[in-house]
């Protein structure tokens, strides 16, 4: 095969490998406000995933309410405000509350209810509510 041929072969491949794992760039906070589930995370895009039961509310006063529920029934719930904004079209949240500690999390996919961010450490996959 010759080289003009295998480049027409490969380039859709690329293409295709770069659109999955490009970001989004939020224009404004707009995008997000309202409440959204927190239902899996994990250390990799492609890996084992963590089930979760977490809402995440952006407001938009720049709070991100969080609640937390305990499957396992020894708190029932837990809820943190934590500060939030949009900024360079990533969404820049406190890390732990009360401390000016922040993260920021790529948007690598959002189609209709659907978005995966990539924070510091982990992937996380919500659904709009």
């Amino acid at each position: 095969m010759n080289i003009k041929k295998r480049i027409h072969v490969i380039w859709p491949a690329v293409l295709l490998a770069f659109a999955v794992n490009a970001e989004v760039l939020l224009k404004d906070q707009s995008e997000i406000l309202g409440k959204w589930n927190l239902y899996a995370e994990a250390a990799k895009l492609e890996g084992e995933k963590k089930d979760l039961s977490i809402e995440w509310d952006f407001k938009s006063d720049g709070v991100l309410n969080t609640k937390s529920i305990d499957t396992f029934g020894r708190t029932k719930t837990f809820e943190v405000a934590l500060k939030y904004s949009v900024e360079d079209g990533m969404i820049r949240k406190q890390s732990t509350p009360g401390r000016e500690k922040y993260e920021s999390c790529k948007v690598i996919e959002k189609s209709g209810s659907d978005m995966i961010l990539k924070c510091t450490y982990l992937f996380f996959f919500l659904t709009k509510k």
